[in-house]
């Protein structure tokens, strides 16, 4: 059993990290104070290949493994988290939909300019009455002649109304099962589209830098060709997507994570009291020591749910676990490193502050911590 990565993965990590702390590190506090979106950096993320990772060069993405997409997330979550955001849901929740459930016309005609990083596609299944109970959506689209008629609206939705977004994936109820139960299929929404309409949401506690939205459909037309995949699979679809996203989502904590704890051991070794270092006294050299334990701990677990996806093999239990446990790992370092840094650690001018902050979506995002739970409990037989 082989736990080294290859060379390629370590010269991607390496690569990423420094142009994280070249590119990002520097305007990451200031973006965070303004909420600020910054469209500077973007094609720069892409020159350096963070979109479309796994998608292959046929399609204008990298070819690369999932794992080298989830190291790439990690590096830039140990710098700041809305970066971070933005790539994850950029690839996992934009690309990954259309790549995998879209027909070849599809797949040609969006993936090349979200792949090159010209633009980014949101992923519309949240409505503020169906979070963690996402199938009951009440978003609708119904057949009128060759075209989609879609009424409704969607919350918390990311990367969806910059100016560089060139539309969504939208869950819609399409129909009535024979069961009873709604019949959900995805849409391809482009922006622009007259009846659509994607508005920025302000005043985040977290990710203050990454483009949140609210989404808006009042009789909406778009083209009966833009049904992704079959009618009625949207809710399947949606759930095999967010499969992936957890990994994506555990890669940020697990950054987040590396970076709280490096942050939190500078400055252990460089603060003083009673006339030493503070990492001396045992109990901060044991909070860091468990910091520690618990990072290596995710990382393998998150890193052995790629190596499954990798190798096609099942992997959604590992990944609602890679996901529950990197988030809340991240949640206790974050915690450690404030409370390492004394009163600096609640001062905006430290970064520990805005990782404090950032940590507590990946809790909720993409499926709680309490659904996560809820999953592992289905795979191992109990519920």
């Amino acid at each position: 059993m082989d736990f080294s990565l290859s060379m390629e993965h370590e010269i991607l990590r390496k690569t990423v990290r420094d142009f994280a702390e070249r590119e990002i590190k520097p305007i990451a506090r200031e973006l965070d104070e303004k909420e600020e979106f910054h469209y500077e950096t973007m094609p720069k993320m892409a020159e350096l290949g963070l979109f479309g990772m796994f998608v292959s060069e046929e399609y204008g993405g990298q070819g690369m493994d999932y794992l080298s997409y989830i190291i790439a997330v990690e590096e830039i979550a140990r710098v700041d988290g809305s970066h971070a955001a933005t790539v994850a849901a950029g690839n996992s929740l934009g690309i990954g939909p259309i790549y995998y459930f879209g027909n070849e016309e599809q797949k040609r005609k969006y993936l090349p300019p979200l792949c090159s990083g010209q633009g980014l596609w949101g992923f519309g299944l949240t409505e503020p009455n169906a979070g963690s109970d996402a199938s009951n959506s009440k978003t609708t689209a119904y057949l009128q002649g060759d075209h989609w008629v879609i009424n409704g609206s969607k919350i918390f939705i990311t990367n969806a109304s910059t100016k560089i977004s060139k539309g969504v994936t939208s869950l819609c109820r399409t129909g009535t099962r024979p069961d009873g139960r709604p019949e959900l299929s995805c849409i391809l929404v482009e922006t622009g589209t007259p009846g659509y309409e994607a508005r920025p949401m302000k005043g985040k506690m977290m990710w203050r830098a990454s483009n949140t939205s609210e989404l808006y459909f009042e009789d909406c037309k778009v083209p009966k060709e833009n049904l992704l995949g079959e009618q009625g699979k949207g809710f399947y679809q949606m759930m095999q997507t967010l499969d992936g996203g957890r990994l994506s989502i555990g890669a940020m904590g697990l950054g987040g994570a590396q970076g709280c704890f490096e942050m939190a051991l500078k400055y252990a070794k460089e603060r003083v009291q009673f006339g030493k270092p503070i990492a001396t006294f045992q109990v901060n050299a044991f909070k860091l020591a468990d910091m520690a334990l618990e990072i290596e701990c995710a990382r393998l677990l998150l890193y052995k749910a790629c190596w499954l996806r990798d190798t096609g093999k099942p992997f959604a239990k590992e990944a609602a676990m890679a996901k529950l446990y990197c988030s809340e790992v991240m949640g206790r370092v974050a915690n450690q490193a404030v409370q390492l840094h004394g009163g600096y650690g609640l001062m905006k001018e430290y970064d520990v502050e805005r990782f404090y902050r950032d940590q507590k979506l990946l809790e909720i995002g993409e499926g709680t911590s309490e659904i996560q739970r809820i999953v592992i409990s289905r795979y191992i037989g109990a519920l």
